[in-house]
């Protein structure tokens, strides 16, 4: 993969567009529609422009590199499943007896030599051009500003090799980086990373921390970089395992930091530990903005740059985007890591309206009493896992995991209130429906059992159920039942909101003879038979310590927070697209979008 651009044309179907297009909001809005597409392509946009600068970019910028499934099992040039195989059979190495034992394994010792990176004595291909201090200016770069409330521009597929301050440590992140002029970045590296954990040695130490971002080179890289790798293991150590061959590095010009040679761009520099700058608000991967909040700052010392580099960038937002084919690699992969800690752990599934942290469902062999509830907590005590928010568990006679309508029969047949479960942990740094930033309510299912015995006392029509609930309360406008056939049939109520739900979950509960799971929705920006975004909303907006009652039957109350209900954080608003560029883009031909497309995705509100 020396020429990506090439491989893609060759493997990808790479789909290119020459028009002159604006990095801002013009080509992120295009790659943003195109990877919803059923046959989503990878896309190079050959003239970038920035209007607002009057610049014409001299390179172009690559999106969607991990267009689809199978374009991202041809990037990793095999199965995840295969890499989780090799990962496997790895954990379960044990010393050889016997002689013959000894002489197979040298083939699979010899193998791992090429697990390790290579550190090169000279220049890579990335310092082909090398921009000193004096001359660094951002603005060449074609940065792209994806969403109208953007805080500016941001690089989107950074990969930042950090190290620890004894320089014993390296790691690779994939942060966003928010442009603040000439030669400055926001480092937008969360909380709870490993290149945070290294900022704060450095902090303490009262050093500045060298930082070295690579833009570009083998999409492998980028894949690597959002891998949740143990504490303290090297990410491209994973790199090396999946390619069967050793990554080669080459020294950075102003520090020690060791990057790919074939990376496409190089941004070099500082954070001093004393600056800190408002970074954001951005439009994330959870369909959210997250809001504004001092991040660290990065001084750029230089750039380098291969002779004819390409921009690499990704557009984040409401699912479905590219990390739903990067997090499936993710999840395949990861799978063997897991087993240990849960060592009847058959699968597990992330989905992607879920935003992979809100939501698991996992499939397990059930041997005793409890012992879901037992995963729950390993679950939830370890790693990038602790961070899940909500976490189903089915037993060995469940459906194929991805099979999400015969899953959810069977999980909705084998739910009451007395097999959920409520706690508080650790939430994401990006989680916003808690009541205190890193703190929140966890809820988990224990579906491995038989089915309950009690259903719906008395299931109602759609009219008859919306018209006895809307006298009850004429804020109540809109009313669905999905899976009516299970034992918890699940009504979805749509209002407008203009008192805390938790009034309206009161005078509900008189109803607990024609409801099993009620789940209240705003009416603004929801679209009540449009499952697939129902779970991205609910699963977003709900802190189950605060939001769920299990009595008399289940309710989740999904609405957005603010004063009504005493919520002292700011919530933040949707990603939207830009109305006016939508349809501009539409015009030209580079979109084909109808009305039922913008409002499945909700690209617009209404």
């Amino acid at each position: 993969m020396q020429d990506v651009v090439q491989w893609l044309k060759e493997n990808g179907n790479l789909k290119i567009i020459d028009e002159p297009l604006d990095v801002e909001l013009e080509i992120p809005h295009v790659a943003y529609v195109e990877v919803k597409m059923d046959d989503s392509r990878s896309i190079l946009f050959t003239n970038p422009i920035n209007k607002a600068k009057d610049i014409s970019y001299d390179m172009p910028v690559l999106m969607n590199i991990f267009a689809n499934k199978a374009l991202t099992e041809k990037i990793f040039g095999k199965h995840p499943d295969l890499v989780a195989e090799g990962i496997e059979e790895l954990l379960k190495l044990k010393p050889p007896k016997g002689i013959k034992a000894k002489l197979a394994m040298i083939p699979k010792l010899f193998s791992l030599k090429n697990v390790f990176p290579k550190r090169l004595k000279f220049k890579g291909e990335c310092q082909e051009v090398i921009i000193p201090k004096a001359e660094v200016d951002l603005d060449k770069l074609p940065i792209l500003k994806t969403w109208e409330e953007d805080g500016g521009p941001f690089i989107t597929m950074g990969q930042v090799y950090t190290q620890s301050l004894d320089g014993q440590m390296q790691n690779l992140g994939m942060y966003r980086l928010q442009q603040y002029d000439k030669n400055r970045l926001g480092m937008h590296w969360q909380i709870h990373k490993d290149a945070s954990h290294f900022f704060d040695q450095y902090q303490r130490a009262g050093k500045k921390m060298p930082v070295t971002v690579a833009i570009g080179g083998d999409p492998l890289y980028i894949w690597c970089g959002q891998a949740p790798m143990p504490h303290g293991m090297f990410e491209m150590l994973l790199y090396g395992f999946v390619r069967n061959k050793n990554a080669q590095l080459v020294k950075s010009i102003t520090n020690d930091i060791y990057i790919p040679r074939d990376v496409d761009i190089v941004i070099e520099g500082f954070v001093d530990p004393e600056l800190m700058e408002i970074e954001g608000p951005f439009g994330d991967h959870t369909g959210y903005y997250t809001l504004k909040e001092p991040f660290p700052v990065m001084e750029v010392e230089t750039i380098t740059m291969k002779k004819n580099p390409v921009f690499a960038a990704t557009v984040v937002g409401k699912p479905p985007l590219e990390d739903k084919y990067m997090g499936w690699a993710t999840e395949r992969v990861f799978l063997p890591m897991l087993k240990p800690m849960a060592p009847d752990l058959i699968d597990y599934n992330m989905p992607e309206n879920g935003v992979f942290h809100n939501l698991i469902m996992a499939k397990m062999k059930t041997l005793y009493k409890g012992h879901a509830m037992q995963f729950m907590h390993a679950f939830w005590g370890v790693g990038q896992m602790s961070f899940v928010k909500h976490a189903l568990f089915v037993g060995e006679d469940a459906p194929e995991l991805e099979e999400s309508e015969a899953l959810t029969t069977h999980i909705l047949s084998r739910l009451s209130p007395e097999r959920v479960f409520i706690t508080k942990g650790i939430v994401d740094h990006l989680d916003h429906s808690s009541e205190e930033q890193f703190v929140g309510g966890k809820l988990g299912v224990d579906a491995t059992g038989d089915e309950v015995e009690e259903g719906v006392e008395e299931l109602l029509s759609d009219e008859v159920l919306y018209e006895k609930l809307h006298k009850l309360d004429r804020h109540i406008v809109a009313l669905k039942q999905y899976f009516t056939h299970t034992k918890n049939p699940v009504c979805i109520l749509q209002v407008e909101k203009t008192e805390p739900m938790s009034i309206l979950m009161q005078k509900l509960e008189p109803f607990y003879k024609h409801i099993k799971v009620l789940i209240i929705i705003d009416k603004a920006n929801n679209d009540i038979g449009d499952p697939y975004m129902l779970i991205w909303r609910v699963t977003n907006n709900i802190d189950a310590s605060r939001d769920v009652l299990l009595k008399p039957f289940i309710m989740l109350d999904a609405t957005n927070k603010g004063d009504l209900d005493g919520f002292q954080r700011e919530w933040p608003g949707d990603t939207f697209c830009t109305k006016s560029v939508l349809d501009d883009l539409q015009e030209k031909g580079l979109i084909d979008i109808d009305t039922n497309f913008i409002k499945k995705f909700g690209l617009l509100a209404f």
